[in-house]
């Protein structure tokens, strides 16, 4: 579970909650009409623009903001590494009989390429291209949170708008003119909290969560490569190394 997601989110709608209950005004921001008109238009405004698979599927693309956890590189390259030494000992065929160890589906694919005696062009292009299926997949995803969140602002002027409209109808009656116009700006405040606080900070965690699972698939595929080609298994570590950062770098050397 990604707990600064959770928290961010928990955090953002606390403070914001706090600071409308200190002016004692939390009913004025109450308005189940303007929640209709920002939320129910944001989600419509997507279903047109997005297939409706991709919409339900929006679920698991959730599941992946919230649940998912990152694949430590570390640990991918001491296995990969584990093999590299396997496959020099042995030959690569030993490694037919590890695979069942494997829990990565793209590592075991991987191997079984390079076990099968697959040309080393034809395995990248079959690995590049599963990884090229993957980036679109999550960008499927991506897109889907940054139109919500482009969308909900939109709204909540249109509610904004509509607001306007019908407190203009009524300004025979002075009284009614304050509350109208405050009624008439809540859309807004939903549009930019949704949009701010929810939407596009999940697109950017997905982002994130894409480029942390692509470059683990790139050093897997590298690795792959490296041990179809017979290189020694200390350049194996060293060719994977070069992916990660300075200070993880560091950590793995020292370990």
């Amino acid at each position: 579970m990604d707990i600064a997601t959770i928290i961010g989110i928990v955090a953002g709608i606390f403070l914001i909650l706090l600071s409308i209950t200190m002016k004692g005004a939390l009913n004025a921001f109450i308005d189940p009409g303007s929640m209709l008109i920002v939320i129910g238009g944001t989600f419509a405004a997507t279903l047109i623009n997005y297939p409706l698979p991709e919409m339900i599927g929006v679920i698991g693309v959730v599941k992946k903001a919230f649940l998912h956890k990152a694949p430590d590189p570390r640990d991918t390259i001491k296995q990969i590494v584990k093999f590299a030494e396997v496959a020099r000992r042995e030959g690569i065929l030993a490694l037919e009989d590890q695979m069942n160890t494997v829990e990565d589906s793209f590592l075991r694919q991987g191997l079984q390429l390079a076990v099968d005696g697959t040309e080393p062009e034809l395995m990248r292009t079959i690995l590049g291209t599963e990884i090229s299926y993957l980036q679109e997949r999550h960008e499927a995803g991506k897109g889907i949170f940054q139109s919500m969140g482009a969308y909900a602002p939109a709204f909540g002027m249109i509610g904004t708008l509509i607001g306007l409209v019908l407190m203009l109808s009524s300004m025979d009656d002075p009284s009614a003119i304050g509350p109208g116009m405050a009624v008439a700006l809540i859309t807004t405040f939903y549009g930019a909290v949704l949009a701010n606080l929810i939407f596009l900070p999940i697109a950017g965690k997905l982002k994130t969560r894409s480029n942390q699972e692509v470059m683990n698939k790139e050093l897997i595929m590298e690795g792959v490569l490296s041990i179809q080609s017979g290189d020694n298994p200390r350049i194996v570590e060293q060719k994977l190394i070069s992916f990660l950062p300075p200070k993880i770098r560091s950590d793995l050397v020292n370990t």
